[in-house]
């Protein structure tokens, strides 16, 4: 019995695993606005409606601001984790490259002229950020395999 790693779409796992990191970036490194409840009236007028329909706005917004404050911080740390399990050069290069606040502002070329000691090749620091990529999108269910165009779940 053998267990065989599925062949992955590279440019499309590699186009969700940026993506993923991303939305890393958006949570980990950007203030989460909470809701508040309005307290001024509508100046148009509310025609009759619903009798039977209750609304608790001050408890929708909390509930709202809670978990999306949860969703997010469980979102942080399960990619924290995923690239924690990621051999050392493959981590550096993630943590260098895709998850510091200036990434978006970081070169490829400068991470492997720069960040590197010593300075690693072009070729190289594609292999390493492919098996990186690979090993990430595995770990957090958004590889997308050549044979369905989708989600390999």
């Amino acid at each position: 019995m053998a267990f065989e790693l599925p062949e992955l779409d590279r440019k499309a796992t590699q186009r969700a695993v940026e993506s993923a990191l991303e939305e890393y970036r958006l949570y980990k490194y950007l203030t989460f606005e909470e809701r508040e409840a309005s307290i001024t009236s509508a100046p148009e007028p509310r025609f009759h409606g619903n009798t039977n329909a209750v609304s608790d706005q001050t408890g929708s917004i909390a509930t709202y601001n809670v978990d999306e404050q949860r969703r997010r911080k469980a979102y942080c740390e399960r990619v924290e984790r995923a690239v924690k399990h990621l051999p050392n050069m493959e981590r550096f290069l993630i943590e260098e490259r895709y998850m510091s606040m200036e990434s978006e502002y970081i070169t490829d070329i400068q991470v492997f002229s720069f960040k590197f000691q010593p300075p690693i090749s072009a070729v190289t620091y594609s292999k390493i950020r492919w098996k990186a990529f690979y090993r990430l999108a595995l770990n957090l269910n958004i590889a997308v395999t050549k044979n369905n165009e989708g989600n390999s779940d």
